[in-house]
């Protein structure tokens, strides 16, 4: 018999061999024909693989991130099986699930192109597929027998990843007449999937390189029902309209440049405005809150990454090293060990804890081509970060307040829906993926997780996904319109302050080694920028807008007036224009509510003989005739209370 202990705490005992799906049965029928995998000592598995140790077991469904990933990625196969069926001999790279939906695969078509209608018939096939309920077979097979499988259908492409995997830890997923290279988990059959979309088709270069043979990916995304599929098209329709990169050039917000390089986007002069304000906001917030701003440099020597640990674990995310008088320079790819030389340069004592660094830091990190995605992922990425080095007695304290901030921006923000994603370390991967202290992961785990259940933080445990050198929270977001973003990152850190001797001298003038918190509760002017953009649908509230007045005069008789205004709206910090063109004053209006000009100040002789504005709200239509101070006054405390739309 083995145990198996349950969220709650409970322990039942089990037959070895028993499945996550027969628990589920144990407990309930309705609880079974919902799961659709199961988390195994903090490791996601079918939820049909025999479990033979004693475990921790948690059972995911729909509701569950990992759960709604698995059913995608088991989606991804389905596609696959339907795609080999019409077009023979078809070759696939990979299909993973995509973090905001959906999954995606790469195939080698064989010069053969997929056209909207043949979108349409192979969402018919793989609604057939599906209704046979075909379960997704696991394999464990050993290396050559998956390379003599693969070299007898001639695949190079699942040869090359077969290349970087040890014997002994290959599988093989088999559902219906479809066999796949593949590490799982799926659900357990085709028979949960109920609707289908396929989105989109684009061009993917092998591997993210531009140097090798572009493949075909096509994007779908799959539910449980058809009305939740109606309800995500719906959402997608409007995703369309706020779609950042769309929004982002119209407003003159941001471009990219191919001579410049992809990845690294290029500041509008409207976009550096919102940057200006965003950094307003962030260093306002943080001189209340005790914060010291530092400024460091974009690159560094080798041997400060190698001390950070950042080499070893994290080099295929840093741009490759530069030579210089006989030392390798790198791109700077994190701001924390600069800001541990910083906290290291002058002694510390007790008295100087918590010693708050906060820097709008420049990054640059090397994601795969394939993986750019306008603002969302970048190479060239501006970051709100901090680093707070504090004691134990000082961490909940410092934890707390660091997500109170998070609270204080979403409130500004009109963000309602949030969740904290709280990653631990997985304790089978110490050494490899984490560092080898199991009694400190132990310890700041607890101190973390002490600080979420106190202040009632609605917060999701996750296993594995912690960074190396410690635990973290990954901050989850909706917009207003329910889309899902990883906005920002508060992380611990057991090691480095160890790693770079950093010291502070307690009350018993001991030398003791301080804890470090990571914060960027605004994570990345891209990232954010991008999901502000969908967000307000390009509409910025006043305080953020880049033009915040337009000046629109009946006719040139009205331009004297226009130009005093400019004048004491200026002398006033508002960023204002006059559409001085020769235009009837509807297109004026019009043109100013397609620019998402916050306000509008329609002027005739009228206005200009009683010194008065009409005034128009974008989206809101006429709000009157106002005074100039009224207005100026009304505006202003708009921008000061940074106001939500």
């Amino acid at each position: 018999m083995i145990k198996i202990t349950l969220p709650d705490g409970a322990v039942r005992e089990y037959e070895s061999g028993v499945s996550a799906l027969d628990i589920a049965k144990s407990i309930s029928e309705g609880l079974a024909r919902k799961v659709l995998a199961a988390n195994v000592n903090g490791q996601v598995w079918d939820a049909t693989r025999p479990i033979t140790t004693d475990s921790t077991l948690k059972l995911l469904t729909w509701a569950d991130t990992d759960g709604k990933s698995t059913f995608w990625h088991s989606s991804a196969h389905l596609l696959a099986e339907a795609v080999e069926a019409m077009y023979p001999g078809v070759k696939f790279w990979v299909g993973p699930p995509l973090e905001n939906g959906g999954f995606y695969y790469d195939m080698d078509l064989g010069g053969r192109t997929i056209s909207e209608d043949d979108m349409r018939a192979l969402e018919a096939k793989m609604a057939e597929l599906a209704k046979k309920n075909e379960v997704y077979r696991r394999q464990e097979i050993s290396k050559a027998e998956a390379v003599k499988y693969f070299s007898d259908k001639g695949d190079e492409y699942k040869l090359d990843l077969l290349e970087n995997l040890q014997d002994g830890q290959i599988t093989f997923y088999t559902q219906g007449n479809f066999t796949d290279l593949c590490r799982g988990p799926h659900i357990p059959n085709t028979g949960f999937i109920k609707a289908v979309r396929l989105t989109n088709i684009a061009g993917a270069y092998w591997k993210g390189d531009e140097k090798n043979k572009q493949l075909t990916r096509v994007y779908g995304v799959t539910f449980p029902s058809q009305k939740e599929l109606d309800e995500y098209l719906n959402m997608l329709e409007e995703a369309k309209k706020r779609d950042h990169r769309k929004l982002g050039k119209e407003l003159g917000i941001f471009t990219f440049d191919e001579q410049v390089g992809p990845g690294l986007p290029l500041w509008m002069p409207n976009g550096a405005i919102v940057i200006e304000e965003l950094e307003r906001l962030a260093k306002e917030t943080e001189e209340r809150a005790g914060y010291k701003r530092v400024v460091t440099p974009n690159i560094a020597k080798e041997s400060l990454y190698i001390t950070s640990g950042h080499l070893p674990y994290y080099e295929d995310s840093m741009f490759p090293a530069m030579e210089l008088e006989g030392e390798k320079y790198y791109l700077k790819a994190m701001n924390c060990p600069h800001h541990h030389k910083i906290f290291a340069a002058e002694q510390k004592s007790y008295k100087d804890l918590p010693y708050r660094l906060a820097e709008y830091g420049t990054c640059y990190r090397y994601e795969q081509s394939g993986e750019l995605f306008g603002l969302m992922r970048v190479r060239c990425l501006h970051m709100n970060d901090a680093h707070i080095y504090c004691t134990k007695e000082q961490f909940y304290e410092e934890f707390k307040a660091v997500n109170e901030m998070y609270l204080k921006y979403f409130k500004i923000f009109g963000v309602d829906k949030y969740v904290m994603r709280f990653s631990t370390h997985e304790p089978s991967r110490l050494g490899k993926k984490y560092i080898d202290e199991p009694e400190l992961w132990k310890e700041t785990e607890a101190l973390v997780r002490d600080v979420l259940i106190k202040t009632n933080t609605p917060y999701i445990e996750v296993a594995d996904e912690a960074a190396f050198y410690g635990p973290k929270i990954d901050v989850q977001i909706w917009s207003a319109i329910g889309r899902e973003f990883t906005l920002a990152t508060n992380q611990v850190d057991f090691a480095q302050g160890r790693r770079f001797n950093l010291e502070f001298t307690n009350k018993e003038n001991h030398a003791e080694t301080p804890l470090i918190i990571h914060r960027a509760p605004l994570g990345t002017h891209e990232r954010f920028i991008g999901f502000l953009l969908e967000h307000y649908a390009g509409k910025f509230p006043v305080w953020l807008a880049p033009l915040q007045v337009k000046i629109l005069p009946i006719t040139d008789k009205s331009m004297e007036y226009a130009q005093s205004l400019l004048v004491s709206l200026k002398n006033a910090d508002i960023r204002v224009e006059i559409d001085d063109r020769s235009e009837k004053i509807g297109k004026k209006i019009r043109d100013t509510e397609l620019a998402k000009v916050p306000y509008m100040l329609v002027i005739g002789e009228k206005e200009a003989s009683e010194n008065k504005v009409a005034v128009r709200r974008q989206g809101k239509g006429d709000l009157g005739v106002k005074g100039i101070e009224e207005f100026v006054a009304g505006i202003k405390k708009e921008i000061k209370e940074r106001s939500d739309n």
